[in-house]
């Protein structure tokens, strides 16, 4: 029987998602965890590989067991992330199909890239501080547009991968402003996201004596809005082809190139060409769909 498990982890504590010699990962660490629950040696396959310090929210992997379960599901989810670190949680498991694969079996993938324009200690292990003066969201959009379909991405590949090709189907690419949670909280209930960063903050001493005009995590001079992040869906990914598109993406905004520079790199562009990757601390994982 096989089996699928949906879930999370914070990568940065890991080197991947992928068994490293000499380093911890994600899938020895599931695989150790699961071979002790289940007293014999467990093989586990993931849907993809992430790179050192990617998270992922609703990863899929699975396994293959002769017979049924010892325990219930709901047991076998609890049991498991009892064993499993911190910085793993099992969210559920399911019997599926024996042919369907983790991750030949996907039909796309979702990835969410977060940045931040102002110093934020919250967000430092989750987004990238991207402070540039300026980023012209508007021309990264339109850039965006220039990935939708099927092209060869190799000039968004990192060197080394084993794949036949570098051919891929993208759904959808655009970047979108945000609150963080955290932020929407200290807010206030009924608070409209689009009017936190303005709200004057609550304090005896005055909001001007302590942070100046508006709430602590509105600084002078920061760019409005101050979070946001970029999606990106496809039917399959090459490897550091995310955080290569952010950073090619990024120099359109800081007006370094057109956005129809985007389509020339596609077109007859090397990895050389194109822009550096972003950090991959700010890097989730966060749909696989079959």
């Amino acid at each position: 029987m096989r089996y699928f498990l949906c879930l999370s982890y914070d990568g940065s504590a890991f080197c991947g998602w992928q068994i490293q010699p000499s380093s911890p990962s994600v899938q020895a660490s599931l695989e150790g965890a699961l071979s002790r629950l289940l007293n014999r040696p467990v093989s586990v396959t993931g849907a993809g590989r992430t790179d050192t310090g990617v998270h992922a929210a609703g990863y899929i992997a699975h396994f293959d067991w002769d017979g049924d379960l010892p325990f219930e599901a709901s047991d076998f989810t609890y049991k498991l992330n009892a064993i499993l670190p911190r910085e793993v949680v099992v969210h559920s498991l399911a019997p599926v199909a024996g042919d369907l694969h983790a991750r030949f079996s996907a039909r796309r993938r979702e990835y969410t890239y977060f940045i931040h324009r102002q110093k934020d200690p919250f967000l430092r292990n989750y987004s990238w501080l991207c402070g540039y003066p300026v980023l012209d969201f508007e021309a990264m959009n339109e850039a965006c547009q220039y990935l939708l379909g099927t092209h060869d991405f190799s000039c968004f590949e990192k060197t080394g991968g084993d794949n036949k090709t570098s051919l891929c189907t993208v759904y959808e690419a655009f970047w979108k402003p945000y609150i963080p949670s955290h932020l929407q909280v200290m807010a206030g209930e009924g608070v409209p996201s689009e009017t936190v960063a303005s709200r004057p903050l609550p304090s005896p001493m005055g909001p001007s004596l302590l942070y100046g005009r508006g709430w602590p995590w509105v600084s002078e001079g920061t760019p409005s809005p101050a979070y946001w992040y970029f999606r990106v869906s496809a039917d399959r990914f090459l490897r550091n082809m995310v955080r290569a598109i952010v950073g090619s993406i990024i120099e359109v905004g800081r007006g370094k190139h057109r956005p129809e520079w985007i389509a020339e790199l596609i077109e007859g562009g090397s990895r050389g060409d194109a822009g550096e990757s972003a950090p991959g601390h700010a890097l989730f994982l966060n749909k696989v769909e079959y």
